[in-house]
């Protein structure tokens, strides 16, 4: 799992401020938190696939995606619902 580091603008625009100490997660963490995701997987394993179904049917539909969104979050983790926008959507590419 990456978490990435957000930098901020000073109030003058330039230069950025970065953060003193960046904190990484112990092995113990990184596995628990897989365990945590793998179990949310395996607990709402026919909630989240109805509720992928119906966040990718509001976005195909261009409908207002706020609410099924918001039911998704309660059985799918942000990997899967990026997967199932990405599915559906593509995926954004910065020209380089």
């Amino acid at each position: 799992m990456i978490i990435g580091v957000n930098t901020f603008l000073s109030k003058d625009g330039s230069p950025t401020i970065l953060p003193k100490e960046v904190i990484r997660a112990t092995e113990e963490e990184k596995e628990a938190q897989i365990a945590t995701v793998e179990n949310l997987k395996k607990a709402y394993a026919e909630e989240s696939a109805k509720a992928i179904k119906d966040l990718q049917h509001a976005a195909v539909k261009n409908e207002n995606m706020f609410e099924v969104l918001m039911e998704a979050t309660k059985y799918c983790s942000l990997g899967q619902l990026t997967d199932a926008m990405f599915e559906v959507g593509g995926q954004y590419r910065r020209n380089m």
